[in-house]
């Protein structure tokens, strides 16, 4: 079978989040659970300077030539590289690419269209027809879209898509204008990627598709409803039928404490004594005092509020006065909170720290060196950081939706049976009664050590994932 995943993003190229670390990922894994002697993968992605950064000579000019969208006419040069025995194309644009920052640039409406041109474009150039296109969030949306255009006509009307949602709030939504001038879509088009008067790209590449999944079977029933589907449930309830849901796995080498070189102190499951240098050195980083035997929460994520930073700030004072415990934060995200911990950390350096950037070697001193994992998400497709935290025994307090769900269950202290905390309602106080819950729990050492044995002794590799995205893949071919 061949298979050709499209993508903004992939790891170890070039990575904004969750989407780069899964296309990074699951096309190997992928690989190896269907035969790596009958099984062609390949990735498709821009070309961002990060990416020219890493050219050596293991990267190969394809193919130089020209992509036509609309009135336009843009280069188009194909560089490829072959990683783990998957091959990744770069489709190379320096106007569109050559940027600060992979989106939210004021034309990512024409940079991703000419991206979907340009992925047709390489297939047609290198001959690499799949029979699965597993197109990926609306980035990739155009890339569906077009190729449905080609149905009937030739090899290319006869590979079947794959559309995945990471995260429905994203929808590619623009004015009617650009129709025909910027995504060189005619009238007949209109109906397919129309929503609410609007262009929505991620409504016509889930019309577009043969199937369509999200990463996590709880997600994939929540966006059904008005709630989660930021407006289009309509859309998906329509296309019920093609929906399923896959929940992601993580790159269990790359998150590995036993092998970690990012970490002070490598440590596994069945030796879990290096993990105290590694709280040891995170409490150092952060600066914090008093009481060393304290738990430390840790979160790591964009500071937004469905990533449930409104409940943390509501609650943080009683955080503070009715618990002991140590608080550090990792990431980047909006102003307000960003702010809010900022003052914090002045307020209490002793217990709080931030730090705000984005930063894939310091993540994972945050992850080694936290008890206990913070992730109270209003919504959540999947999450990846509460199964990298659960790898470096960093237990896991959830908010139950989407992913989390699926991922965590709640520690049963009769049967010792769990691998985390969670409660369910959207609510601050919840969250706090399940924090100092832990906190009474984490002062038991016997069933801490338990706990901590249960969460670093899931599988959240992508062994089972690929096992059943294979299966899925062949459910679509017609033979």
């Amino acid at each position: 079978m061949k298979i050709l995943y499209v993508a903004s993003e992939a790891l170890p190229f070039v990575s904004t989040g969750g989407l780069a670390d899964v296309v990074g990922s699951l096309p190997a894994a992928v690989r190896r659970a269907m035969g790596t002697k009958t099984t062609d993968v390949r990735v498709v992605i821009p070309m961002y300077p990060k990416v020219k950064s890493m050219i050596d000579d293991k990267f190969e000019l394809v193919d130089e030539g020209s992509v036509h969208l609309s009135w336009r006419e843009q280069y188009c040069g194909i560089w490829k590289t072959v990683r783990g025995g998957v091959t990744f194309y770069f489709i190379d644009n320096e106007y569109y690419f050559t940027r600060n920052c992979l989106y939210g640039e004021f034309d990512d409406a024409e940079r991703f269209a000419y991206f979907g041109k340009a992925v047709i474009r390489l297939m047609e150039v290198t001959g690499f027809i799949p029979d699965i296109m597993h197109a990926n969030d609306w980035q990739s949306a155009l890339a569906v879209i077009y190729l449905k255009q080609t149905a009937g006509r030739g090899p290319l009307g006869k590979v079947r898509v794959l559309f995945t949602i990471h995260n429905i709030e994203y929808q590619g939504k623009y004015d009617m204008a650009l129709l025909g001038d910027v995504f060189a879509l005619g009238p007949s088009d209109r109906q397919t990627v129309e929503y609410n008067g609007l262009i929505n790209l991620l409504k016509g590449a889930i019309v577009c598709a043969d199937k369509v999944s999200t990463v996590s079977e709880r997600y994939s029933n929540e966006i059904l409803t008005e709630y989660y589907s930021s407006g289009l449930h309509h859309i998906l309830r329509a296309s019920r039928d093609k929906l399923t849901g896959i929940t992601n796995g993580i790159d269990t080498e790359y998150y590995n404490p036993a092998k970690d070189t990012d970490i002070v102190k490598k440590y596994s499951v069945r030796d879990i004594s290096g993990k105290a240098a590694n709280k040891a050195e995170l409490r150092s980083i952060c600066g914090f005092g008093g009481d060393e035997s304290a738990p430390i929460i840790t979160m790591v994520s964009r500071l937004t509020g469905h990533k449930g930073f409104d409940l943390v700030r509501r609650v943080m004072g009683d955080i503070l006065d009715q618990t002991n415990v140590c608080f550090a934060v990792l990431g980047t995200g909006e102003p307000e909170y960003e702010n809010f911990f900022r003052e914090m950390a002045w307020r209490r350096p002793d217990r709080i720290a931030v730090r705000l950037e984005y930063n894939k070697a310091l993540s994972k001193k945050f992850y080694a060196g936290g008890d206990m994992f913070l992730m109270p998400s209003k919504s959540e497709p999947c999450g990846l950081s509460q199964m990298i935290a659960s790898r470096y025994g960093n237990v896991p307090i959830v908010r139950e939706t989407g992913g989390l769900y699926d991922t965590v269950k709640p520690f049963n202290e009769y049967t010792g049976e769990g691998n985390g905390f969670s409660f369910t309602n959207y609510n601050a106080h919840d969250m706090l009664a399940v924090i100092k819950y832990a906190i009474g729990k984490y002062y038991d050492k016997n069933c801490w050590d338990k706990i901590v044995h249960n969460v670093m002794s899931v599988d959240f590799s992508w062994n089972a994932s690929a096992v059943k995205y294979a299966q899925l893949y062949e459910s679509m071919l017609d033979y």
